[in-house]
């Protein structure tokens, strides 16, 4: 065997052994993620594609850049299930219509009042009864609940990216994103913070919090919708 055919059974070698010892870490990322959608999305078609990221990361991994194969895997991973969830497209496209639209509106009347805006006054931007915008926020709540790790995504892909590209300042750009999300959520109503860390930190499934705030689940999933939209229209700038 030549020595350039050696070191492409080596190289294949001490790829599949990544892929074995990191199987675990796919199924850890795709439970992570199932407790977050609707039944509509399988575990298996998580894990299918979280193993396609792995592969892809085994290739393209350079260990020179600094970062550990773990952290470069799971950018990867997530990114993958994240892209299969996108083209399953289990969303409505009325849904998403929706979805841009109260972002929008809650864009606009932050950007004129200069501080957070209120449920009316997001219906009077749409042209809408509160009912009927309530109505629009219970419809866009499960697509809104993967929401937080797209934001992550957006700004890790890029640190993806340059860690290809051997940008000194990863690390920056991800401390940066995480500074400027920590800051937005601080500026949510109180409510929407509670919620987003009851379900993010602590969590707790939708229920679950309803019981600690005293509301109803649909209620839970209104004021997580809403306060996604208002991080959305906050973190334009990263996505």
């Amino acid at each position: 065997m030549s020595g350039v055919n050696k070191a492409l059974a080596y190289a294949r070698q001490q790829s599949n052994q990544l892929v074995e010892r990191h199987v675990g870490l796919v199924r850890r990322i795709a439970h992570h993620m199932l407790a977050r959608l609707p039944d509509s999305v399988l575990l298996d078609d998580l894990i299918q594609s979280g193993m396609v990221g792995l592969l892809e990361a085994t290739r393209n991994f350079d260990a020179s850049k600094g970062a550990s194969f773990e952290t470069f895997a799971g950018i990867r991973i997530r990114g993958a299930m994240l892209d299969e969830i996108r083209r399953g497209d289990w969303v409505p496209r009325s849904v998403h219509k929706n979805s841009r639209q109260v972002a929008q509106a809650i864009a606009s009347v932050q950007k004129r009042e200069g501080r957070n805006a209120t449920d009316r006054e997001v219906a009077e931007e749409l042209g809408v009864s509160i009912e009927s915008y309530n109505a629009m926020l219970l419809d866009t709540s499960n697509g809104k609940i993967i929401e937080m790790d797209e934001f992550e995504s957006g700004i890790d892909n890029q640190l993806d990216m340059n860690h290809q590209e051997g940008n000194p300042f990863d690390n920056m750009a991800k401390q940066r994103f995480q500074s400027a999300l920590s800051s937005h959520i601080k500026t949510l109503p109180e409510r929407e913070a509670l919620v987003l860390s009851l379900y993010y930190d602590e969590e707790l499934n939708l229920k679950e919090i309803g019981e600690v705030l005293e509301v109803s689940e649909s209620r839970v999933s209104q004021i997580h919708s809403q306060a996604m939209h208002r991080l959305r229209a906050k973190l334009q700038v990263w996505q």
